[in-house]
């Protein structure tokens, strides 16, 4: 119990940050005005340190990739399963949100921005993706072309060999550092959201608990049935009947083990134990399953798309215009793969999700809410989603399932 308490800690005390917040914003809507200034602090630090670890993040990540092409076809096969899987999850979500839809939230933002005359097809493209000064680049409002650039930078100091090694060492130190100064600025987000959330409960009224809740209780749902039947699905079309008895059987440790310490990285052993009894070849589990305890993120792609849905309903705009679902599938993909090995990386995806659509900063401190709050099923999704995945790319690269045997490590 002890150590489920410590696990959850940072749930608890965000849920009794945010509780407190709203009996403030009830009982005494006249200190929401002196509370709002503390959760506006919270959110400034949380971009000035989102943004420079994005940065290291994806640079460094690139730079440390090894070449070798012995595993290509499986690594081939791996990414192709960790897309399938993801964009599967989403356009599942996407379905459930338009079936069950949530009344708009009035906004208690004017500021929105739209769309200029002279804001071309063209224009927005080349702003997207690139900006015209190198300093441009360390700001929220640019993170794609961040992206971009980091990923740029990573590929380039892999090619210069040893005359890089200097420089990849920054970047891999620059990751580390930027990543404890998130951490730390994180402990500080009971106390930021609770403030923020006082004033929208002050503004918005009592109505706001109601808004969270449906969308909350979709995930939730919608996340059953996807772990329940879709999982189902994957280890059918990799083993067939067997296939969905073994990966339920060996599933049950794994999935305990996901909620008890809300972590992926905790519950890889148990999923390569998990596949070894299954058949999983130890070529293909060794690969997957740890890169995809990283990469690959079916819970975090349904939270991605419910998170986008809450901010356009508090905005008043259309979620389900074309172009709009296109880009939600784009930022869930990156958030579910990209961002997926960063602490905090769905916060990093709202980053990205406000720069690309433009939206009024009230929408954050809803999207991080809701992300928290979903985390505990996210994680079983995420990480139990890794040994499945196994079973799949054995399937589709050729390799031969095995005898099931005991897992040693």
């Amino acid at each position: 119990m002890k150590t489920i308490l410590q696990n959850y800690s940072g749930i608890i005390l965000l849920l009794a940050g945010i509780m407190i917040g709203s009996l403030i914003g009830i009982f005494s809507p006249n200190m929401v005005n002196y509370l709002k200034p503390v959760g506006d602090i919270f959110l400034n630090l949380l971009f000035v340190s989102v943004v420079p670890l994005v940065y290291f993040a994806v640079a460094n990540s690139i730079a440390s990739v090894e070449q070798g092409g012995k595993f290509g076809k499986i690594i081939f096969a791996m990414i192709f399963t960790f897309l399938l899987f993801i964009i599967i999850a989403a356009l599942f979500t996407i379905a459930v949100v338009y079936l069950f839809p949530t009344e708009a939230l009035p906004s208690t933002s004017k500021e929105i921005i739209e769309n200029t005359a002279d804001d071309t097809w063209g224009n927005r493209i080349v702003s997207f993706f690139t900006v015209g000064e190198f300093t441009e680049l360390f700001s929220r409002k640019n993170m794609v072309a961040l992206l971009i650039f980091a990923f740029l930078t990573g590929t380039a100091s892999r090619k210069t060999d040893e005359a890089g090694t200097v420089f990849r060492n920054f970047l891999s130190s620059g990751y580390e550092v930027m990543k404890e100064l998130l951490l730390l600025v994180m402990k500080a987000a009971p106390i930021g959201l609770g403030a923020y959330f006082a004033y929208q409960v002050a503004t918005v009224g009592p109505q706001l608990f109601g808004f969270y809740a449906k969308p909350l209780g979709l995930y939730y749902v919608a996340g059953l049935v996807y772990f329940l039947v879709f999982f189902s699905l994957y280890a059918f079309a990799a083993k067939g009947k067997d296939g969905v008895q073994k990966f339920w059987k060996n599933n049950i440790y794994p999935s305990l083990t996901a909620i008890s310490t809300c972590s992926s990285f905790a519950t890889m052993p148990t999923n390569l134990q998990a596949a070894a009894k299954i058949g999983v070849p130890d070529t293909i589990a060794n690969i997957v399953i740890p890169i995809g305890s990283t990469l690959h993120k079916n819970g975090s792609s349904m939270s991605s798309i419910i998170k986008i849905y809450v901010a356009f309903l508090i905005i008043g705009k259309d979620f389900f215009d074309p172009m709009n679902l296109l880009l939600a599938l784009g930022i869930t993909i990156f958030v579910s793969i990209v961002a997926g090995g960063i602490p905090n990386g769905g916060y990093i995806g709202e980053m990205l999700m406000i720069s690309v659509y433009q939206l009024p900063q009230e929408a954050i401190p809803a999207v991080m809410i809701i992300g928290t709050l979903v985390d505990p099923l996210a994680t079983v999704l995420n990480s139990t989603g890794d040994t499945v995945a196994a079973m799949f790319v054995t399937r589709i690269s050729g390799e031969k399932f095995e005898e099931p045997k005991e897992f040693v490590g």
